[in-house]
């Protein structure tokens, strides 16, 4: 039996990326992965097939409503949800066949069955047929990822109460759908179903919709979805939900306590967040610290058992898949001698609804509770030229800098393709960069990133178009 100089428990984004950047590195490389394809839930049943179904229903959505207003007179489109969900299938299929390419490429060794580390450099992989071999290794990565979290006395049958997973897979357009939790996931499946056809009720324990965000964020981007469609209860609570008859019946509550309403629903999808998935892995028989279900790791992504080491979902931090990403990398180089970083300032998130959602760095809110002055400059896309001849105006950009250094503490965008404008803000913020270099940068025009650099001005309060 050869040893392998690191082994990485799951190929979610995070643990086949590390994989491969220790294969580049010149380190012999095996992965243990639980599913019958690579790609965690990202690839699978996650990222990708929900920005497939994103874009199928929103160019639907655009043939129904848009296009004529725009000169292009087309008949009503019908909706083929058989054969918009094998588009998104063949977007996973090809996805997840490329990492298996990758792995062939970099002599990456697979084991496929569930991974228990039963001692330090051993993990003992058991099969579907329930065989089970021996790996042995020098350092292991544990990259398993998350689950979605569960609401105590409801039951997902990934039918009629789903999860993501059963969210992305619907036979048929659900009449009425109840969404419960307003973050990411929530309102990106509730904005697919919605623009399918559905009539989606959102119900939400907070006082308001994308918790963690910027709440004029927030704020604002409720109420565009709100005139797509959507209804949203918020500091309510979903107590139960009674699936005996033809229709779910969902007894709802104030959060702060109160007499309870029913709504009626055919599909429930329940979206309250993701827990880190360690099942079966063997951590507490090794004495695998961990705090409130992650696993504990030092700034070197290294747990107090020599040797096994942690990132993404299943330790501390935003559950993000890019992140997970700068993880495996930096642990991979780390484990190879070398001096693997992930700075946590410049981590952006973006939710791919219409329009989308971008954040990077901190909040109004945050630095408000941390004492910091600080000079917001906003611009909306209502004095952008391209968004106004595309009739893409709803949203704004907003850049918080520092009152004292100018230097860019967070961005955050609500427009149209918010997730590729946030890369910018990202990288001024990776080089420590200041509202002013981000203003004084020739942007090109006619373009929706102009709003960037025009909010980059407006912190200075010297906005040209404004």
């Amino acid at each position: 039996m050869s040893t392998y100089d690191l082994t990485v428990i799951g190929t979610g984004p995070g643990g086949y990326v590390c994989a491969i950047r220790a294969a580049q590195l010149g380190l012999k490389v095996a992965v243990v992965e639980k599913d019958k394809t690579f790609g965690g839930t990202c690839l699978n049943v996650g990222c990708i097939p929900s920005k497939a179904l994103l874009y199928a229903s929103e160019l639907f959505e655009e043939a129904g409503h848009k296009f004529e207003h725009l000169g292009i007179k087309v008949p009503a489109p019908k909706l083929d949800l058989a054969a918009m969900q094998k588009f998104k299938d063949e977007g996973v299929d090809g996805n997840v066949k490329g990492v298996a390419f990758l792995f062939k490429k970099n002599k990456i060794d697979a084991f496929i069955g569930r991974g228990k580390i039963v001692a330090p450099g051993r993990i003992e992989v058991t099969g579907g047929d329930g065989k089970t071999q021996t790996v042995e290794t020098k350092c292991i990565v544990i990259a398993t990822g998350s689950d979605a979290a569960r609401l105590k006395g409801i039951e997902i049958d990934e039918t009629r109460i789903v999860s993501s997973t059963g969210a992305l897979a619907l036979e048929k357009v659900p009449a009425r759908l109840l969404v419960v939790g307003a973050g990411v996931i929530g309102l990106e499946l509730g904005s697919v179903w919605r623009r399918l056809g559905s009539e989606v009720t959102v119900v939400e324990f907070l006082d308001r919709i994308l918790p963690g965000m910027d709440a004029e964020v927030g704020k604002q981007f409720q109420r565009i979805l709100g005139k797509q469609g959507m209804t949203f209860k918020l500091s309510s609570k979903v107590t139960t939900i009674d699936s005996s008859g033809k229709t779910l019946k969902a007894s709802v509550e104030p959060a702060a306590g109160g007499s309870a309403e029913t709504i009626e629903a055919d599909v429930a999808l329940i979206a309250i967040g993701r827990v880190p998935y360690t099942e079966g892995l063997g951590l507490a028989e090794l004495g695998v610290a961990m705090e409130k279900g992650r696993v504990t790791v030092d700034a070197h992504y290294a747990t107090n058992v020599a040797g096994i080491y942690a990132i993404g979902d299943v330790i501390a931090g935003p559950m993000l898949a890019h992140k997970a990403e700068d993880e495996g990398v930096a642990v991979a180089e780390i484990i190879a001698g070398q001096a693997g970083h992930v700075n946590y300032d410049a981590i952006p998130n973006v939710i791919y609804t219409y329009p989308e959602v971008a954040s990077v760095g901190r909040t109004e809110e945050e630095l408000k509770a941390a004492g910091i002055a600080y000079t917001a400059g906003k611009f909306p896309f209502t004095a952008n030229g391209r968004a106004k001849v595309n009739q893409t105006t709803d949203g704004f950009v907003k850049i918080l800098a520092d009152a004292a250094t100018d230097r860019v503490l967070g961005v955050h965008i609500v427009g149209a393709d918010a997730g590729t404008m946030i890369t910018e803000a990202t990288v001024a913020m990776e080089f420590g960069g200041s509202a002013e270099d981000i203003a004084r940068t020739c942007h090109p025009h006619p373009t929706l990133s102009e709003a960037v650099k025009e909010a980059a001005l407006a912190v200075g309060k010297r906005a040209i178009h404004m």
